[in-house]
């Protein structure tokens, strides 16, 4: 795992940053991929032989795992000002979100 570093008694996002430069043919779009492949390897795999609790705990977590990659996988990346940016539409499809297919009239 890329080294942390701290930055004192900075608030809990400021404190930990990664410290390592990114190098120049850093692709966001690439990264957006991966994201897409983990949320469908998450949806594909299958239930390890656990059961009780430990099972219902598998599933949620599973579900939170798909939810996090696939609206990472979901997203406009880009690097502004050295900074990496996700955009991601929240919006229910209707509410002025773009509708895929959709044209002007």
């Amino acid at each position: 795992m890329p080294p942390l570093r701290s930055r004192g008694t900075t608030s809990a996002p400021e404190a930990d940053r990664y410290s390592r430069a990114v190098a120049d043919e850093f692709d966001p779009q690439e990264m957006v991929a991966r994201f897409r492949a983990r949320a469908e390897a998450v949806s594909n795999r299958g239930l390890p032989p656990i059961e009780g609790p430990d099972r219902q705990r598998f599933i949620e977590q599973a579900q939170t795992d798909f939810m996090d990659y696939a609206m990472l996988g979901d997203a406009e990346a880009s690097i502004e000002d050295g900074v990496l940016v996700f955009r991601v539409d929240l919006r229910p499809a209707g509410d002025g979100a773009p509708d895929e297919g959709a044209g002007a009239d």
